[in-house]
């Protein structure tokens, strides 16, 4: 049905050309195309919102303003603790005994407040360039050398309640223990332990006064690991001590090739040693058994002597003749042969000797 139809009224119902809230339209004045007056239209909007709230407009703002209150206070008053952290609970500034878990939780805000700690293994890094002011790891050593140490440490929070409120900056007071404690150690040791030789037995040394001092204020924090990650001289001496350490590379490598050009030695006389008392053992056994072999034989010889006396006496000088004349001139003569005034000579040596002829056939 057309507007023009319904009294001549628009979509709202209004007649002879009546608006939305019963006033007709306000016409331009003249011929030109004036724009609508803003307050007029703020004021009918006005009217129109009284109608549709019971209260009225100002009952309707304020049951927004509240209704805002309210999310905003569930916001603050109810909170999450993820799994790596704790919430520590306080009323009035003062924390409560327990804990909160990770999971959802309430609390009445403001009159209680929460504080959430991270609980996982974390890392501190001290005297790491560009972590510091210039110098902040140069330390004294006991042999008055300066070096540049730079290490870290890891640590969790064990007591979210004492981490938060014995210490007014733990992080801040965690890394000065660890700086002072390792300035302490390295100060009673000289700079060949730090460098090279006791780098691990410092570190748990460090970790061990640290963990200490924490315990002491009641801090709530575990000190897990300690890390010595680069030992440096200061920027103005690298130099020097650069050819400082060649040096002392160069005097151990010269150490060592002295060491097993003695073990080598020592290796050659212990085995020529060996040698020698082989053979000396080798020697006393034979001269012991021949000892002994010669012993038997006597024995032997003395049990047929004492059966047979005489044979066996005659038997010994002839053996023992035998052995005296085996390698002498022997020379028989005829001792008959002398009262005729010829001596008679047999050389027997010279019998034994081939002649010219028999040596050239």
């Amino acid at each position: 049905m057309p507007w023009s139809n319904q009294n001549g009224g628009g979509p709202w119902g209004g007649g002879k050309n009546q608006g939305p809230w019963g006033q007709g339209p306000n016409r331009p004045r003249g011929g030109g195309n004036t724009p609508p007056d803003l307050d007029e239209i703020i004021r009918r909007g006005q009217d129109r919102l009284k109608n549709v709230l019971p209260g009225g407009f100002n009952s309707g703002v304020a049951l927004l303003i509240a209704v805002l209150a309210v999310g905003f206070w569930l916001t603050q008053a109810v909170y999450t603790v993820q799994p790596d952290e704790r919430g520590v609970e306080s009323v009035f500034g003062k924390p409560k005994d327990s804990v909160a878990e990770p999971g959802l939780h309430f609390m009445f805000w403001p009159v209680e407040t929460v504080e959430l700690v991270n609980v996982t293994e974390q890392q501190q890094k001290i005297g790491a360039s560009g972590t510091g002011q210039q110098g902040e790891g140069l330390m004294l050593t006991g042999d008055q050398n300066v070096v540049n140490v730079q290490f870290s440490l890891l640590f969790s929070v064990t007591d979210p309640r004492a981490y938060l409120y014995n210490v007014a900056e733990p992080g801040k007071t965690l890394a000065q223990v660890a700086d002072s404690v390792m300035r302490e150690v390295v100060g009673r040791r000289p700079a060949q332990d730090i460098f090279r030789d006791n780098r691990q037995a410092i570190a748990q040394e460090v970790k061990d006064h640290i963990q200490l001092t924490i315990d002491n204020y009641h801090a709530g924090i575990a000190v897990n690991t300690v890390s010595i990650e680069d030992v440096s001289p200061p920027r103005e001496v690298s130099s020097a001590f650069d050819e400082v350490q060649r040096a002392e590379q160069d005097e151990d490598k010269m150490i060592e090739q002295a060491n097993q050009y003695a073990n080598k030695v020592r290796g050659e006389a212990n085995g020529e040693a060996a040698q020698i008392r082989e053979k000396a053992a080798a020697y006393k056994n034979q001269v012991v058994k021949e000892a002994e072999g010669e012993a038997q034989r006597f024995l032997a010889v003395y049990e047929q002597y004492k059966k047979a006396p005489e044979i066996t006496r005659k038997r010994i000088y002839l053996e023992t003749m035998e052995k005296v004349l085996q390698n002498s001139k022997k020379v028989i003569t005829d001792s008959t042969a002398a009262n005729n005034g010829v001596l008679p000579i047999l050389p027997l040596n010279d019998l034994a000797k081939p002649t010219d002829k028999g040596a050239t056939k």
